[in-house]
């Protein structure tokens, strides 16, 4: 008896310091509990392993067995429980992943965890009642249903705990075989059966993965980037019924820069010219790629600062036929709609030129750079070519382009960091023109492009960084046109989230931007597909007093600590006909409620 009680103290106080603790800050790593079990309080930005199953907004305790990791890290003393309780040590960094615990102990834990949160247990030395965070338990899967997850939650009637809800999660598979699906008539009376209810209503949810579904011959996808859709509806009929046209969705985006067949690959490859040059602008080392081509940039500099000399016609160059040209040839690879976007902007001044000069032959060495600036200098000194240039520009060859016209040039020593930070300048100017006349043409957001993408008051590091985001956009919308063949009513509102998120974050790659649309939109990539995840929930009761029941199937599996449970049920044959069908884990979720008395 006083041993029970011990663990309950223990409990009880170590529940409510972790709780404490992560009001103001969520651990990054987890506590170690007694000598078998470590806790992880999970909140905020961080991914919940158990969104599948619930959809709470609060912090919540992740319990899990202590890794072998861990357990070898350890001394091969035992330490007391008191000393493993008020310690206060994390665990390493390193982990090999999560563990499970026996279903067993992950029980005996959400005893202990009820009687924490019980209102009539008074001797737990607490007078204070706190509703502490919900808690799950990773379990091993070793009871004959193959639970996975044990999940306890707090009930409430004004500020008083009343009871908790019980959540049960099992898991089966991987199946092909549908026959051993169950049916949805007998999820629901047995939900009716088990919560003494006698009306049920039915919500569904269906995940297709876009990517491979759209993707054609040249794909333009990277592996670390995905498109799929979220679709969600009432009333649902039979398990595995495709979403009507009518339910919502939500398109989830994220995709990765740098994809060789994308539209957009020669902007790509500008840009990491551009990074090169502003990482050598900050650590003063600059790494050169090796010439593509035999000619040199200094002889095409020379041919093009003649070619100047020639069509210049009254101090202004005639037009920009080679420069509309280059964009054309750049953008190849782009569907009509896009290329005229990027076609349109004929109007590359000499600036610019330069840099697609440098650019397309690729500046192998820092004296090759000094060597076409000289010859740039030299022919605006001497006056032999009066070059057009853009307005608004800030960089250092505008400013010498302008002295020029006067006829007195300030004395310009191309040595240190000088040569490299005048082509990074244009280029940057170059860029960030290239960008808005995509976005402008597309969303007409001008003034935030003004007051932040295209700001030239930040450092031009930070300038860059924001050229980098511009870029990850236009990657994002050029694969929904090309791939979904999205619309600009469907592109404009996608380009708003962009921005709004760029404008207030880093860049991210990683980031999944979503998008409310109608399932109609994409239907014709999905309604002849299988779903990568497909669930029914069925529900009864009101507020405090319902409860749900959850069918579902996806193709991989409900958590990391989760293995194949494939019993002598499941027959992974593919149907007759068919030699791709897909691997299926079926996940049940169940809910009852306790109340204290």
């Amino acid at each position: 008896m006083k041993s029970a009680e011990g663990k309950r103290s223990r409990m009880s106080k170590f529940s409510f310091r972790i709780y404490e603790e992560g009001r103001e800050n969520i651990p990054e790593r987890p506590y170690l509990y007694e000598t078998d079990v470590e806790i992880c309080l999970v909140g905020g930005r961080c991914k919940s392993p158990i969104e599948r199953f619930w959809n709470g907004s609060r912090p919540v305790y992740i319990l899990q067995k202590v890794s072998t990791h861990n357990e070898e890290s350890d001394s091969t003393e035992e330490p007391k429980p008191e000393e493993a309780l008020f310690a206060s040590e994390l665990l390493p960094k390193e982990s090999p992943g999560p563990a499970a615990l026996s279903v067993g102990r992950a029980k005996q834990l959400v005893s202990l965890y009820a009687m924490v949160q019980n209102p009539n247990v008074t001797h737990l030395e607490r007078s204070d009642r706190v509703v502490l965070p919900p808690v799950w338990i990773r379990c091993d899967g070793s009871d004959p249903d193959h639970t996975c997850w044990i999940g306890a939650e707090p009930l409430k009637a004004g500020k008083k705990i009343t009871g908790l809800n019980i959540y049960m999660v099992s898991c089966d598979g991987p199946t092909a075989d549908k026959t051993c699906f169950a049916s949805l008539e007998k999820l629901k009376v047995e939900h009716k059966r088990r919560h003494h209810s006698s009306v049920v209503t039915t919500k569904g949810f269906a995940r297709y993965e876009l990517i491979q579904v759209a993707a054609i011959e040249d794909t333009i996808v990277n592996s670390g980037s995905n498109i799929y859709v979220d679709i969600t509806w009432n009333i649902v009929d039979q398990i595995l019924e495709t979403p009507p046209l009518i339910s919502a969705a939500t398109l989830n985006i994220a995709l990765e820069s740098g994809n060789p067949r994308s539209p957009v690959f020669q902007l790509y490859r500008e840009l990491q010219l551009l990074l090169a040059l502003a990482e050598g602008l900050k650590t003063g080392v600059t790494e050169w790629p090796e010439p593509a081509e035999s000619e040199s940039a200094v002889e095409l500099i020379q041919e093009f600062l003649t070619d100047l000399k020639k069509k210049l016609d009254g101090g202004c160059l005639s037009g920009n036929k080679n420069g509309t040209e280059k964009i054309q040839c750049d953008t190849a690879a782009v569907d009509t709609y896009i290329k005229s976007l990027f076609s349109e902007r004929g109007d590359l001044d000499f600036a610019e030129q330069l840099w697609c000069k440098m650019r397309s032959k690729c500046v192998s060495s820092y004296q090759e750079l000094i060597d076409c600036f000289t010859l740039v200098i030299k022919s605006l000194e001497l006056g032999e070519i009066q070059p057009w240039i853009h307005q608004g520009s800030s960089s250092f060859l505008q400013k010498l382009i302008q002295q020029s016209y006067h006829g007195r040039m300030e004395v310009v020593s191309l040595s240190g960091i000088t040569p490299i930070q005048m082509l990074f300048e244009i280029g940057l100017d170059k860029m960030k023109k290239d960008y808005v006349s995509f976005f402008l043409g597309t969303s007409r957001s001008s003034l935030l492009f003004q007051d932040y993408f295209l700001s030239t008051s930040v450092h031009l590091q930070e300038q860059v960084h924001r050229v980098q985001k511009l870029h990850h956009m236009l990657e994002i919308m050029v694969n929904c046109r090309v791939l979904l063949q999205f619309r600009h009513e469907n592109l404009f509102p996608l380009t708003q989230i962009c921005m709004k998120y760029y404008k207030e974050n880093p860049l991210n790659e990683k980031h999944v931007f979503q998008l409310p649309i109608r399932a109609a939109l994409v239907k014709k990539f999905y309604q002849n597909e299988s779903p990568e995840m497909w669930k029914v929930e069925i529900s009864s009761g009101q507020g405090s007093k319902e409860v749900k029941t959850m069918w579902e199937v996806s193709t991989s599996p409900p958590a990391e600590h989760v293995t194949s449970h494939n019993s002598g049920l499941f027959c992974d044959s593919p149907a007759p006909g068919s030699t791709e069908e897909r691997l299926y884990y079926i996940t049940v979720t169940k809910c009852s409620q306790v109340h204290f008395s």
